[in-house]
């Protein structure tokens, strides 16, 4: 939303997503990999294919979408061409968690990340307050994931560590105090449970149980 109180200011239509294209770039990349594995008649030329409109994909968003001044990931306008720099998000670590992203551009948004994102309870969505479910002060177990693997694939296993350990700490305490877990979590006051969007937050949850057991192993 250009205006985060106001909902008829959604601009989602507008917006080429960093976070979508990084997916659409691993998807072209699997699809070529498992197209050479099958190695049947046709399946090289479709593999080509596909990992050519990666290679494409992979620089148009690094061009488009990497901000060398702030050293971070947004979201472009795709009617101007404008980078969406007043709406910093945590999808700006996905590129990172696929591997997009240069060396120097991963060790960037992961100091982001550290210094503006990193909360009591884990990585914050965004940094701004607007009372919508995927903005702060609220956590999502999907983009904890890709931002501690994320910045951990960029050679910042010590941030990785600590988003854990606050993350799986989060987790616990609400478990110990609800039976629960949940589907987000307000991970800035931890003394508070997540809300805000159009729903009441949901008991559960797929995602959280999974990226929680996924986080325990590491």
């Amino acid at each position: 939303m250009r205006d985060p109180g106001d909902l008829r200011t959604l601009e989602t239509t507008r917006v080429i997503p960093v976070d979508l294209n990084s997916l659409l770039y691993h998807t072209e990349r699997l699809i070529a990999a498992l197209r050479r594995f099958r190695g049947k008649a046709g399946d090289t030329e479709v593999a080509e294919r596909f990992a050519a409109a990666a290679d494409v994909r992979r620089r148009a968003l690094l061009a488009i979408a990497y901000d060398d001044a702030s050293g971070f990931f947004y979201d472009v306008r795709w009617p101007d061409g404008a980078r969406v720099t007043d709406r910093p998000t945590l999808a700006a670590a996905v590129p990172l968690y696929f591997g997009l992203a240069s060396p120097a551009q991963g060790r960037a948004v992961a100091d982001r990340l550290e210094r503006d994102f990193l909360a009591p309870g884990g990585f914050v969505t965004t940094l701004v307050a607007s009372g919508q479910q995927w903005d702060a002060p609220n956590g999502w177990p999907p983009l904890e994931w890709m931002a501690i693997e994320g910045v951990r694939r960029y050679g910042r296993g010590d941030l990785a560590d600590t988003a854990r350990a606050r993350w799986l700490a989060l987790n616990r305490r609400t478990y110990v105090a609800t039976s629960r877990m949940m589907e987000k979590y307000d991970v800035v006051d931890l003394e508070r449970p997540a809300g805000g969007g159009e729903y009441p937050t949901q008991d559960g949850f797929g995602w959280t149980n999974g990226v929680a057991l996924a986080l325990l192993r590491r």
